[in-house]
């Protein structure tokens, strides 16, 4: 635009030599200078009228409208190409008591993202387990864009509301494999004591066979460079078996777990263990191992569960290893053995009235190593025991029960010590023998489920069953592998039938079944009819 003031030019200056004469030529130049005015005039307006419109904010609706678009266009974009991204800063806010470090752990996949659905993924992962750590009441992230000086960056903003309540307790029903039967369980935490995202909980668990055990445990989360966190744990247990094999049994030690993943653990043990014979009944197998004991030992478990419900599955299928290696101290009173279990379930959906067949098969052996091994018994409390009022349904780890047949019901016996008063012969009383557990043992089952006819019931889960097991075990240490036969053992497998209608809740399973034991050993207990049972997922 130029402006209004104007230098002089040779063409408008008049001098003596030059004088206008024509003045139409006067005219008709003041004219176009009029017109130039007046376009010089229109062009300020215009402009000061397109001024005030800058100077106008948009309407709520309109930016509204504004952002939505842009919104859909980078979801569209998002779906369509990866969109490169690179974070520049982690900014963590609220965590008053909670070490930086602590949180940061959490957020490990959140820096190496290269793509904004990395960064979102990433994201999703660092917020569920940021909940899991039990310390925080909400966890939120947002993503800022970086500096401009540095374009295609993001600042990840991690905003979390420590938890007010540091004391919790809760309660529940379990299937513990280190007692052998279900326990019920009551626990109380403290959270958050130190600010390292440690929780610390007293537990107490009472369960059958008069099963007690209390313990005392802290948690922290996984530190940086660790794969896996820090959990420690006290317990004192208490098991009394002299109902089924005249001992009681008490251990006193600790657990150390060094890998803690989805799939994997192992877990050191150091415990001082004490069998007794409070009724001085016990028979000879038994009565060998009466006494103290060291187990210092280390557990390993595999586990892959792609079932779709622990309770009730329907599809999928389930695999668990577990190899348990004891005497990892040169004492002699450390029990040396080595334990092998092996677990497959598969679930096959038939796709009407929800009905589904389970499957399962799961083995197991154990030996003892060391010097004269082949001479030497395996533990009494490391052998195998049949039998149990629970669902092998639910108990994925190992052989461990059968329908129809009473805790420790199934496996070898022993007569036990004679009191003078009693008769020395074997009448076939099943209180007078020991099931003092098998070497090697293998089960197997069969479990046909399906939905009732009636809407209220299917609404609340409960379904009918049909189902078959069979199962053995047998002794192999003290040279009886010589004497062991694969066709006797095959032959001599427990077999029972049933069906029965399932009552699932959140903490068990109730099954209320009419069984039929179609094949027994003489010293077996098991027994024909009607039987109730209670079951948790282990």
């Amino acid at each position: 635009m130029e402006t209004t003031q104007q230098e002089p030019s040779p063409s408008n200056t008049h001098t003596p030599n030059s004088t206008n004469t024509d003045p139409q030529n006067n005219n008709n130049n003041n004219h176009i200078d009029d017109e130039e005015d007046e376009d010089e005039e229109e062009e300020y307006d215009e402009d000061d009228d397109d001024e005030p419109n800058h100077q106008i904010p948009h309407s709520a609706e309109s930016k509204l409208r504004e952002q939505r678009f842009k919104v859909q266009a980078f979801s569209r974009r998002l779906t369509t190409e990866l969109v490169p991204i690179r974070v520049h800063d982690v900014i963590i806010n609220g965590n008053t008591k909670t070490k930086d470090w602590i949180i940061e752990a959490e957020l490990n996949g959140i820096e190496k993202a290269t793509t904004m659905q990395e960064l979102m993924q990433a994201s999703q992962i660092a917020i569920s387990r940021l909940q899991g750590l039990e310390i925080f009441d909400s966890c939120n992230v947002k993503l800022e864009a970086g500096p401009r000086e540095l374009p295609g960056t993001a600042n990840v903003i991690v905003d979390v509301v420590e938890t007010d309540s540091k004391l919790s307790g809760g309660f529940g029903v379990y299937m513990k494999p280190s007692v052998n039967t279900w326990t019920s369980e009551g626990t109380l935490k403290y959270k958050n004591i130190f600010g390292y995202g440690d929780i610390w909980d007293a537990s107490l668990a009472y369960g059958g066979s008069q099963a007690t055990e209390v313990s005392l445990g802290v948690y922290a989360p996984r530190l940086r460079g660790f794969l896996t966190p820090l959990v420690a744990r006290m317990f004192m247990l208490s098991q009394d078996w002299q109902e089924f094999s005249s001992y009681k049994e008490q251990l006193l030690g600790m657990s150390l777990d060094l890998i803690s993943t989805k799939h994997q653990d192992l877990v050191y043990t150091l415990g001082w263990r004490s069998l007794t014979d409070p009724l001085q009944m016990a028979s000879k197998s038994v009565r060998r191992q009466l006494g103290h004991g060291l187990l210092s030992s280390l557990k390993y478990t595999l586990k892959f569960d792609r079932r779709d419900s622990p309770i009730r599955p329907t599809k999928g299928y389930a695999f668990v290893s577990t190899t348990h290696f004891g005497g990892l101290t040169p004492d002699h009173r450390s029990s040396r053995f080595l334990r092998q279990e092996f677990d497959a379930r598969l679930a096959v959906p038939f796709g009407f009235y929800n009905t589904a067949l389970n499957l399962g098969i799961s083995a197991g052996a154990v030996f003892p190593w060391g010097q004269g091994f082949r001479t030497k018994p395996s533990p009494l409390p490391e052998r195998f025991y049949l039998g149990g009022d629970f669902s092998p349904v639910c108990t994925l780890g190992g052989p461990t029960t059968l329908w129809g047949f009473k805790t420790r019901g199934v496996g070898p016996t022993e007569l036990r010590r004679q009191r003078r008063d009693e008769s020395n012969d074997d009448s076939g009383d099943l209180s007078t023998r020991d099931f003092i557990g098998g070497d090697l043992a293998v089960t197997a089952f069969a479990d046909l489920s399906f939905d009732l006819p009636i809407r209220w019931l299917r609404e609340q889960g409960i379904h009918a069953h049909v189902f078959a097991g069979t199962g053995n075990a047998a002794k192999l240490t003290q040279g009886e592998y010589m004497h062991f036969s694969p066709r006797k053992f095959l032959d001599s497998f427990r077999l029972s039938v049933g069906c029965g209608i399932v009552i699932p809740t959140r903490l068990f399973r109730l099954e209320v079944n009419h069984l039929h034991i179609l094949r027994k050993d003489e010293h077996d207990r098991g027994k024909t009819g009607f039987k109730f049972s209670f079951s948790a997922p282990m």
